[in-house]
């Protein structure tokens, strides 16, 4: 016990509650089993020993403020808006030009969607922690979810055109083009950068206060599950209404697997971002890349003499569910996967507490 006070001295003396000392523990690896070997039945019946034992050096409050819940403000609800905004305004620039015009406003949009949703992912409740992050992780996950985004709004086109024979010419905005660009599900993600802030919001404040409340980490999981379920059916909820709507303006496809398996997709690994997880959203989001490549790759590989056999899979799969079945598939299978990686870790009181570390 002498050797576990010297160990985490400095967490329990600023410690205001021993349930601030259990998130520290836990984040540090401590468990139930550890606990046992100190003769207590949790971790929390153990912080709760540190926390009598160790004299604060803060000045006590009347009331303890353990994890005050985040407010809502207006300069992060209007940059949630703005990149549906300007992405509702690109669109419909594309509609209303042609030639070089057209071309113009489809750079100047793409930047400006661009700008507003790192400002978006910067402030409010989807902005990531402050602290040096890992330069690779960072990198690749903007570029992973670039790639995504694109496919979203190029690859079904691509992938049909590959399928048969071409392709021949560049991507057009007609969705009855050669190569169609899928506006549709790209400007209903766009919209859903609001629905997910406030997803994101709904779910630190719906934490701290079952954080606050909880007289054990195990309550707080079991609180913590459904709330982390809930948030994310509310969200896929909203992008299911948005992309409906988004394809009945445009008379174009609206994809819904395809835009609810990226959303998802996208939302867990920006959660887990936020809570100081950036490895896992890495990896998903490159096991998604790397399969939506492959079905790219797949059939222009099979045209080689004696290849033919390597096209099979990506014909065969998208033969009985069509081209938007690719990134369902990979998008999806890779945010069951963050799914279970965040009921495992955001559900954790050492995710939602000062003391939480990186995974």
């Amino acid at each position: 016990m002498k050797s576990l006070l010297h160990r985490h001295r400095e967490l329990c003396e600023r410690a205001v509650d021993p349930l601030e000392i259990a998130a520290g523990l836990e984040a540090h690896g401590l468990t139930d089993r550890t606990a046992a070997r100190f003769r207590h039945r949790d971790v929390f019946s153990l912080a709760e020993e540190l926390y009598a034992r160790v004299p604060r050096t803060a000045e006590p409050r009347p009331e303890p403020d353990f994890l005050p819940a985040p407010r809502v403000r207006a300069g992060w609800v209007l940059l949630a808006v703005l990149p549906g905004a300007l992405g509702a305004a690109t669109v419909t620039g594309l509609r209303l030009t042609q030639g070089h015009p057209r071309q113009s406003v489809a750079l100047g949009g793409l930047l400006a969607v661009a700008l507003a949703t790192r400002a978006a992912l910067r402030h409010g409740p989807l902005a990531a922690p402050p602290g040096p992050p890992a330069w690779a992780t960072t990198i690749g996950t903007r570029a992973w979810t670039i790639w995504l985004l694109g496919y979203a709004l190029l690859g079904d086109g691509l992938l049909h055109a590959v399928l048969t024979g071409g392709p021949d010419t560049a991507p057009t905005v007609a969705p009855d083009g050669a190569w169609p660009t899928a506006t549709a599900p790209v400007l209903a993600l766009l919209l859903a950068c609001a629905p997910a802030a406030w997803s994101a919001h709904l779910l630190a404040a719906g934490a701290r206060r079952r954080l606050a409340r909880s007289r054990g980490l195990a309550e707080f999981t079991a609180a913590a599950r459904p709330l982390l379920l809930g948030v994310l059916a509310v969200f896929l909820g909203a992008l299911a209404a948005l992309n409906a709507l988004c394809g009945t303006l445009l008379h174009a496809p609206a994809s819904p697997p395809q835009a609810l398996s990226l959303g998802a997709l996208l939302l867990l690994a920006r959660l887990l971002t936020v809570h100081r997880h950036r490895r896992a959203p890495a990896l998903a989001l490159g096991a998604a890349v790397a399969t939506e490549a492959a079905a790219l790759a797949l059939p222009l590989v099979g045209r080689l003499p004696g290849c033919a056999f390597l096209a099979t899979p990506v014909e065969t799969l998208v033969g009985a569910w069509g081209e938007a079945a690719v990134p369902a598939l990979a998008c999806g299978t890779a945010a069951l996967a963050l799914l279970w990686h965040a009921g495992r870790t955001l559900t954790q009181a050492a995710a939602h507490a000062p003391t939480g570390a990186p995974d």
